[in-house]
């Protein structure tokens, strides 16, 4: 049975519905979105925390859609298209607003969509945020295990549920084991090629109202990332695992092929500048450590 893993990560798309904070029109999002110094945060965020284990990924077959805008300012548009030419696994989507969100999102994915494919397993990826190095190997391997229950409705989510809530900003770095059921990163959901929905038609907060899901609470899986540009901020719920942190130190390379020092002393430069007066470019597209 062939699964193709296929995902979303919207960079700063302006669209008017699909956030959890709302705007009275689209210049008005646009503004926000296209700030220059929240572009440089959001730029930190994706090629430091996302991108290193996305590049490191155990099974290389996955393609992960970045949806964008064409009028994202530069030098943004270009260096999301000079990551698309150097990541093979990267499709970079210049999709113009739209009014409803979910066909946007359609839009950005319906063209990488695999027909020869038994099941395309669908999943949506913050720019923010981090799944572990084997979390398309470990998605394939668990659907392999359950399939059974997707055979009966054609449709099933999988959850990675393990996970680390991660606060950084200048003044450090700071890690929260946490085990959160459907948070939505590192959340598959497993649909036929002909569908036309996406995993981010399906509120992850109450996915089981449309389909049979499965939680795997091991191993460490996803980090998500709290901050002030954090379309929501808060922990949501979940509940604490307890873990030394020198294995979490351990964990941030191990799985995730992240360290602490080098993404602090990142944090500082793009939440401060290099002479401390406001964020900085954030300019490397490749991962540290």
């Amino acid at each position: 049975m062939r699964v193709q893993m296929l995902g979303l990560c919207r960079f700063s798309y302006v669209g008017l519905r699909g956030y959890q904070v709302e705007h009275a029109s689209y210049d008005e999002r646009r503004a926000l979105l296209y700030d220059p110094e929240r572009l440089a945060r959001r730029w930190f965020w994706f090629t430091q925390v996302a991108l290193p284990a996305w590049r490191a990924q155990s099974d290389p077959d996955f393609t992960l859609v970045v949806m964008t805008g064409p009028d994202l300012p530069e030098p943004w548009l270009s260096r999301l298209h000079d990551l698309a030419h150097e990541i093979p696994q990267l499709r970079l989507e210049l999709v113009p607003p739209m009014e409803r969100h979910l066909a946007a999102c359609r839009a950005a994915v319906a063209p990488h969509v695999d027909p020869e494919a038994d099941v395309i397993g669908h999943f949506r990826h913050d720019d923010d945020d981090a799944v572990a190095i084997d979390y398309i190997a470990s998605a394939r391997r668990d659907f392999r295990r359950v399939k059974a229950l997707w055979r009966a409705e054609g449709k099933l989510s999988l959850d990675h549920s393990r996970g680390l809530m991660m606060r950084l900003d200048a003044g450090g770095l700071e890690l929260t084991p946490r085990i959160c059921h459907n948070m939505g990163v590192a959340l598959t959901v497993f649909l036929r090629p002909d569908a036309e929905e996406t995993a981010l038609h399906y509120d992850h907060s109450k996915i089981g109202l449309w389909m049979p899901g499965v939680s795997v609470p091991g191993p460490l899986m996803f980090i998500r990332s709290i901050h002030a540009d954090s379309d929501s901020g808060a922990l949501g719920p979940g509940h604490p695992w307890q873990a030394d942190p020198q294995a979490l130190e351990r964990a941030l390379w191990r799985r995730f092929r992240l360290r602490r020092a080098a993404l602090e002393r990142a944090a500082r430069q793009a939440f401060r500048g290099p002479d401390g007066a406001g964020p900085g470019a954030a300019s490397g597209a490749g991962p540290i450590g």
